[in-house]
């Protein structure tokens, strides 16, 4: 006898059914900062809005370089070895100046291998340069779990 198979047929997939894409899920209202700004400054806007870190932008929003809590810890470990307080030191001197960023165009699968690769928290979103958003590990878990049907196609 014969395995039966319960499966009913699967419609086959319309081209024109779009990717889930970067774009779909980024954040575009981000707290930046400034390459001038104090350290002090910045670690009270991230306490205040709860994040670890943030896109530091220049006058024309041209991303420059992300200040994070990592790079915050060198900032205090530095001022007790040097028994000096945080005060005057700016985001300039401590951000990480080579971000990786990733295309708004970027399916969303793709995002979450860029994402276990890489060990990143969050990735910047830029075009021409500009930053126009952020996707973060936690954009690309709420767009699997919106996918609708029973596949991962994209």
């Amino acid at each position: 006898m014969g395995i039966k198979n319960f499966t009913a047929r699967r419609t086959t997939s319309s081209s024109s059914q779009q990717a889930v894409q970067v774009k779909d899920y980024m954040t575009r209202k981000l707290v930046t900062f400034s390459p001038d700004q104090g350290v002090s400054n910045v670690m009270d806007t991230l306490l205040k809005q709860r994040i670890t870190g943030g896109p530091v932008v220049d006058d024309q929003k041209n991303l420059v370089g992300i200040i994070s809590d990592t790079d915050l810890m060198h900032v205090i470990s530095e001022s007790r070895y040097h028994n000096m307080p945080v005060g005057d030191r700016v985001v300039s001197d401590y951000m990480t100046t080579e971000v990786a960023t990733i295309d708004a165009e970027t399916n969303i699968f793709d995002a979450a291998s860029r994402f276990l690769k890489s060990g990143h928290r969050r990735f910047p979103v830029t075009e021409n340069g500009q930053l126009i958003g952020q996707i973060s590990r936690m954009d690309v878990i709420i767009a699997a779990t919106k996918l609708k049907g029973d596949s991962w196609r994209s």
